[in-house]
């Protein structure tokens, strides 16, 4: 595979989050890839309980001060940016006060959020946003994390003629981590952006949006889906396969890194 440039989106990842599978995997996956040769870019949510000082973040101030308006209010943006020494990789973190700067406590607290799906436009937008303030041209968006799942239709609707994401391709990863409290009744309507009409969204106002109601809307919009958790709920891989998608069944973390490697390579040289 030529060299490739990868965007990850990750919820959440270790060293800054507790472990569990999608945090280990979001640290070691884009290590991996660009261990390979690849040039990567990392972002995830900077939730109030990472600690700035030990962990030597400071703020990419180029990068921020812009708003995002979600549901007719402005919400500003701080980038600010850290490293992982021992494998020479920056990641970015997105900072709000309003959506991610409350202690998270533990992680099934922040499962269950009132607006949660808000946290999901800002984060998602927020990174968007950043890569193009780096006029860097991502080939695969790689998706970890139910957090980023609004990644896809944004991607391919929003932003299909920007030039930094014109020719994206999106992968997303789907594990057993998920989210406890449905998303607000209004989130279709605050989902609608640049060019996305309801039309393009497969529920209305008004509908209960689970986990597996916004699995299945990223599925939509994806152009490869893979298994991040080995135990994922059967009726989303089948719904992926039914939909056509590129299937990337779970890799364990021995083979993990030259799988996606090769199934970006797959994606990237679809044209469906």
């Amino acid at each position: 595979m030529s060299k490739t440039k990868v965007l990850f989106i990750a919820q959440e990842m270790t060293p800054y989050m507790p472990e569990n599978e999608l945090a280990k995997t979001c640290r070691e996956l884009p290590q991996g890839i660009q261990e390979r040769g690849h040039e990567i870019r990392v972002f995830t949510p900077k939730y109030g309980n990472i600690n700035e000082r030990r962990n030597q973040l400071h703020e990419v101030k180029r990068l921020s001060g812009m708003n995002l308006i979600i549901d007719d209010t402005d919400h500003p943006l701080i980038i600010k940016v850290a490293s992982i020494q021992s494998a020479r990789m920056q990641v970015y973190f997105t900072d709000n006060d309003d959506y991610f700067q409350g202690h998270i406590g533990e992680m099934q607290d922040e499962a269950n959020r009132e607006d949660n799906d808000e946290r999901s436009i800002f984060f998602v937008r927020s990174v968007i946003e950043t890569v193009k303030n780096f006029r860097w041209e991502p080939e695969i968006v790689h998706c970890h994390g139910w957090l980023s799942s609004l990644a896809p239709i944004y991607i391919k609707k929003s932003y299909t003629d920007d030039p930094c994401f014109r020719n994206s391709k999106v992968v997303i990863s789907l594990y057993e981590n998920d989210f406890t409290r449905p998303f607000d009744a209004r989130f279709a309507e605050k989902i609608l952006f640049r060019n996305i009409e309801p039309s393009d969204i497969p529920f209305a106002s008004g509908e209960t949006i689970d986990y597996k109601t916004l699995c299945k809307f990223a599925i939509d919009y994806a152009d490869g889906v893979a298994m991040g958790s080995e135990n994922i709920d059967p009726e989303l891989i089948k719904y992926a396969k039914e939909k056509g998608k590129l299937f990337l069944p779970y890799q364990p973390e021995e083979t993990r890194a030259e799988a996606f490697e090769q199934f970006y390579e797959l994606v990237w040289n679809n044209n469906n």
